[in-house]
């Protein structure tokens, strides 16, 4: 059975920047609920934020026929975010070092990196087609749902 401070929500959106607030603002609420600092909600919200931009610029490319789905898990433990894309794929392997001293001064190419500095695990699974982002933030004991 599920303690009280277990929650899910998850949704089906088009692939639009408006979905990408949706999925940034429900991180926040949900990072909030689940007892996060102020200094670590912002955080949460920028991963996601970047995890969903990604899904939706390239993975589907804008494409109106395709979708991201997207999930919140809060436990006792952590909070658990999953964002899918319908796209090609991603092999996280293939992407360039942002602190290398020829991408520091690209325009683009952060958002992983990003992503993994605000989270404490990031996990990536192919989908066939798409791709899915499994990024996790662990509580501390002290916090607590409200």
């Amino acid at each position: 059975m599920a303690d009280s401070t277990t929650s899910r929500v998850s949704f089906t959106l088009d692939s639009s920047l408006d979905s990408v607030n949706k999925i940034e603002l429900t991180a926040e609420q949900c990072a909030q609920r689940a007892g996060f600092d102020e200094d670590t909600i912002p955080n949460i919200a920028m991963a996601v934020r970047e995890a969903a931009v990604n899904a939706v610029l390239h993975g589907n490319s804008y494409d109106t026929s395709k979708h991201i789905t997207a999930s919140f898990e809060t436990t006792a433990e952590a909070l658990t975010i999953r964002i899918a894309d319908q796209g090609p794929g991603l092999d996280p392997e293939t992407l360039p070092d942002p602190l290398k001293p020829e991408n520091i001064l690209r325009g683009s190419g952060r958002g992983i990196f990003l992503i993994k500095a605000f989270m404490d695990e990031v996990n990536f699974r192919q989908l066939h087609p798409g791709t899915e982002l499994t990024l996790i933030k662990h509580r501390k004991p002290a916090q607590s749902g409200t």
